[in-house]
């Protein structure tokens, strides 16, 4: 009889899996290659209409709705993922180094300065550089990454404490391997399923970030092809032409339930036996 495969024997639930990867895949799909699908513009008709060849009927300005579904899902996704990236990228030196230095006066110069970030709320800091600024997509990626560093750092550094204590550590220390091998090599790999699902929760509060700036018009235009502009734009006819609402706001939705879901299935196959 064969052995059952891996993912299996571990239990990996398939339909939390299954169901997070097509919750996930459809928007990202759409993100990804809506705008080659896009096609021209076209004419524009009256505003809050269904019908007359319009799949999902028109926008507040009388374009295609579906035509700006397939062009309004990469600026969200874009963002969202880079600027989970970058926090990352900033957070995991910082978190590695705090936990594995014996300096305290080191410990405190890399995390004392993050405390004043933290001691302001995500969204007002993002508002208050807008208000001075006028970030692009990327300015809000920066800023949503910025916002997003002094807990994602703490966190690493939380959970690259603990192994550090460890004894197999200190006797990496005294073999005299290098810190890079001791912070990547070891503790890294060993914090990889605490920061897996701290990144599946994280993208769900970087993805409400970049929307919610995106429907107060930080980062986008006013009439871009933006899922979250187009929640924003098209409210005031939800209840005469419901899908320039309902279509981007679902997609939203799917996507950082779908990741949630997909981090959720991988921790419980890396944790059962």
């Amino acid at each position: 009889m064969k052995a059952p495969r891996a993912g299996l024997r571990r239990g990996l639930p398939p339909g939390r899996f299954a169901l997070g990867a097509v919750l996930v895949g459809v928007p990202l799909v759409l993100a990804l290659c809506g705008p080659l699908l896009a096609g021209g513009p076209g004419p524009r008709a009256a505003s809050f209409t269904l019908g007359g060849g319009h799949w999902l009927g028109t926008d507040f300005v009388g374009r295609d709705v579906w035509r700006q579904v397939l062009l309004g899902g990469r600026p969200v996704v874009v963002v969202a993922f880079t600027a989970t990236a970058l926090a990352y990228l900033v957070a995991l030196p910082l978190g590695l180094a705090a936990a594995l230095t014996h300096r305290s006066w080191l410990e405190e110069t890399l995390l004392r300065p993050l405390d004043v970030l933290l001691a302001v709320p995500s969204l007002l800091m993002i508002l208050l550089v807008a208000a001075v600024l006028t970030p692009g997509a990327g300015g809000l990626a920066l800023l949503v990454a910025l916002v997003n560093i002094p807990d994602a750092a703490r966190i690493v550094r939380a959970a690259a404490a603990d192994v550090a204590s460890r004894p197999a550590v200190e006797a990496l220390r005294m073999q005299g391997e290098s810190w890079w091998r001791v912070a990547v090599g070891h503790v890294g790999r060993s914090i990889l399923r605490p920061l897996a699902a701290d990144a599946g929760t994280r993208l769900t509060g970087v993805l409400y970030l970049v929307a919610t700036a995106a429907f107060l018009g930080v980062g986008v235009a006013p009439d871009a092809a933006d899922w979250a502009v187009m929640v924003d734009r098209n409210r005031t006819g939800l209840f005469v032409q419901p899908w320039a609402v309902v279509v981007p706001a679902l997609l939203i939705v799917a996507l950082t339930t779908g990741c949630n879901l997909l981090v959720d299935a991988l921790l419980v196959k890396e944790t059962r036996p």
